[in-house]
């Protein structure tokens, strides 16, 4: 379970995205962003304003399923974006989440990807903030801007993802992909600031903890460049060894790819 409150993800939700704006005012809303192919400055900002809008509207309704996402990723309309109108649209719909999760508090049950049924809202609390905080750094390298994240946050994105990689669909046989279970696949991520933690594949499912111990893939380096490993944006300070075809598969099965970019 993560170490953070609910009313920390909430908070940070906003100043996350407060943050984001600051790196991109002055930008062109026009530049590539090159972390999410396909995708300028602008239509990333459209993306992460459309995705707290949509959390809101999961939150808010205590939707039992799925809603539709296409506030999320149908950026074709948004090639040429005004920073003016769409910075204040961005910080709008960050306090509107917030302010919904709140609202909701963090044991109220909606649909959330990682569950067969309804859940805790906790989840979009710290789903959100992640979501925000990735694609802060994505705007940070567009706009030229210094990408920094305080440590307990980028340690408690690190073990979020080691959660999300333990349900089904990040691990379940695939036709496109190799499997990711079997003998000897265990992997050790060091973050060298911050702390370890090792995964096993050997099993019927991965089962993360805590610690170092034998691996046959490593990676490691400071806490946020570990963060960004996971989620393959550039991370100049991870250093991997072994098995590095593991690691590759195992960041591919197991992340939250919400936000890939349609081309």
């Amino acid at each position: 379970m993560t170490s953070l409150s609910f009313d920390r993800h909430c908070d940070e939700i906003v100043s996350q995205t407060e943050r984001l704006a600051s790196h991109v005012r002055g930008a062109d809303m026009t530049a590539p962003v090159l972390s999410c192919p396909g995708w300028n400055l602008g239509q990333l900002l459209r993306h992460v304003g459309g995705d707290h809008r949509w959390a809101e509207e999961i939150v808010r309704t205590r939707a039992a399923g799925p809603l539709p996402d296409d506030v999320v990723n149908d950026l074709s309309a948004y090639t040429h974006e005004e920073a003016t109108v769409l910075i204040p649209w961005l910080a709008e719909g960050a306090v509107r989440l917030g302010a919904s999760l709140r609202a909701a508090g963090p044991d109220a049950l909606a649909w959330n990807p990682s569950a067969d049924a309804s859940a805790p809202v906790a989840f979009w609390a710290r789903r959100m903030t992640y979501e925000t905080v990735v694609h802060r750094a994505d705007a940070a390298r567009a706009a030229g801007a210094e990408f920094a994240l305080d440590e307990d946050l980028a340690v408690d994105a690190v073990e979020e993802w080691l959660e999300y990689s333990t349900f089904p669909e990040a691990f379940e046989p695939r036709p496109d992909l190799p499997d990711l279970l079997g003998p000897d696949r265990t992997l050790h991520f060091d973050a060298t600031d911050a702390g370890e933690w090792l995964v096993d594949l050997t099993g019927e499912q991965p089962v993360w903890r805590p610690g170092s111990g034998g691996a046959t893939g490593t990676a490691g380096g400071p806490v946020t460049d570990l963060l960004l490993y996971f989620y393959q944006r550039p991370a100049p300070g991870i250093e991997t060894k072994g098995d590095t075809a593991l690691l590759d598969l195992w960041r591919t099965r197991s992340g939250f790819w919400l936000e890939a970019p349609q081309e």
